[in-house]
């Protein structure tokens, strides 16, 4: 008799493990999804399209507050942890949670679920949610532009809305942010690529993307979301690590399974981590891996118009995940917004509205800025009314997305740009380059 599932998640890796391992898996039936993190992701249903024959009514995406009403009264005997996220003591809390409620507990490896591609992989990931990966990748994908190679870049899945519609998404152009109606959080991790003029795919079924990817170009980029590993089998697995959060790498799920894993290290934002912090953070990476490079790299910030910063009272809104569950209080707009001179830096907490001020009581370390909540239409109109309620002369956006492209914002807008700019040998272009030419790409 097949075991009765649930998997855990938040709408990304939860999905990709049951497309991967469960969907035609007879010994197993899932129940329901349980969803957490995220608001407007539960009380959907993972449709019939995408979960299969064995599932003609689809599966239910629920709370995941129902977890213990699925194992007591649905006869779930089995959970899967899919989360992206997690440090090692939030893994155990959830464990613990269900072996007290008599089922067991079980987490999927990359074995069960990287696919594997025709065309080589570069694969950037995270020891923890923040560090910088979208820097690397950008890095990366201008290293192999400029070799004359045709890179596709594939995102790790944010699925927030028609499920159906999302299983395969291709973006070229800004237009299609619109046409798929695109959340914040998707939106900041596209547009730096869409601006590269690199094509980028995302969605929910992660073998219908690659076949589409493999056709158009001759070499794949997975640009990791959070510190999740990568959903196809790495070439060339290039790791980031945080120095502003030492010995998170130590600890982080599964995190430190990609330090484990890595070809190479990069320590990012090593111009705002103190020196000890650095060396705290490469030395535990070489105690989990010792014989990959590690690479120092500076964060490297600018502004489209600084003269709206210097000596004026500014808000800061900085991208979503990384002041949430990323931990960090701050990232780039503050920084920004103290390197170029503003007299004040506005504290939003008092303005907020509607879902956002139960953002601030769920993330205590948020003080001085406001995360670029938007998870559907009705939170983007939450933060727009947040931004436009704020006594401010202008907003430093320390998004990569540019917000006033879709909210009506009352005040002028500065843009916070960040690229990576390595500090030691060898470099991102010394690897990239000795890994295409071993593989004949060069």
């Amino acid at each position: 008799m097949a075991r009765r599932v649930v998997i855990l998640g938040a709408a990304g890796r939860d999905f990709h493990n049951f497309n991967v391992y469960f969907r035609d898996n007879p010994q197993y039936e899932v129940v329901a999804f349980t969803a957490a993190q995220l608001p407007n992701i539960a009380g959907r249903i993972y449709p019939p399209e995408l979960a299969g024959e064995r599932y003609p009514e689809g599966i239910p995406i629920l709370p995941e507050e129902e977890l213990p009403r699925l194992i007591r009264e649905e006869g779930v005997e089995l959970a899967v942890l899919s989360y992206s996220d997690l440090l090692y003591e939030d893994v155990m809390e959830k464990a613990s949670e269900i072996l007290a409620l008599g089922a067991d507990f079980m987490l999927l490896g990359p074995g069960s679920t990287m696919l594997k591609s025709r065309r080589p992989v570069i694969s950037i990931c995270a020891v923890r949610t923040g560090a910088g990966k979208s820097t690397v990748t950008r890095r990366v994908l201008r290293i192999l532009l400029s070799k004359g190679l045709k890179p596709v870049a594939i995102r790790h899945p944010m699925p927030y809305g028609d499920l159906a519609k999302q299983a395969v998404q291709r973006f070229g152009d800004f237009e299609d942010l619109d046409r798929y109606e695109c959340t914040i959080e998707e939106r900041e991790e596209y547009e730096p690529i869409i601006r590269l003029g690199v094509p980028l795919y995302a969605g929910v079924d992660y073998e219908g993307i690659i076949k589409k990817a493999e056709e158009e170009g001759d070499i794949v980029v997975w640009d990791g979301g959070n510190n999740d590993l990568p959903f196809y089998k790495p070439d060339l697995h290039i790791v980031v690590a945080d120095p502003l959060r030492p010995g998170h790498e130590l600890k982080s799920y599964p995190g430190t399974a990609n330090a484990m894993m890595a070809d190479v290290f990069v320590v990012n934002k090593v111009n705002v981590a103190d020196r000890e912090s650095i060396e705290t953070v490469k030395e535990n990476l070489r105690k989990l891996n010792p014989e990959a490079p590690i690479i120092e790299a500076e964060s490297v910030i600018s502004v489209d118009r600084p003269e709206l910063i210097e000596g004026k009272r500014v808000l800061v809104v900085e991208d979503g995940p990384t002041v949430t569950h990323g931990g960090l209080g701050y990232a780039a707009g503050y920084v920004a917004a103290r390197q170029f001179g503003a007299a004040e830096i506005v504290d939003p907490r008092p303005h907020a509205v509607g879902s956002l001020k139960a953002v601030y009581e769920e993330y205590p370390q948020l003080r001085e800025v406001l995360p670029s909540m938007g998870y559907g239409r009705e939170q983007m109109r939450e933060l727009e009314a947040s931004i436009n309620a704020v006594d401010c002369d202008a907003v430093v956006l320390g998004t990569p997305s540019h917000l006033e492209r879709f909210l009506k914002l009352n005040k002028p807008v500065v843009h916070v740009s960040f690229e990576l700019r390595e500090t030691t040998k060898p470099d991102l272009e010394e690897i990239v380059s000795r890994f295409l030419s071993e593989r004949g790409l060069t």
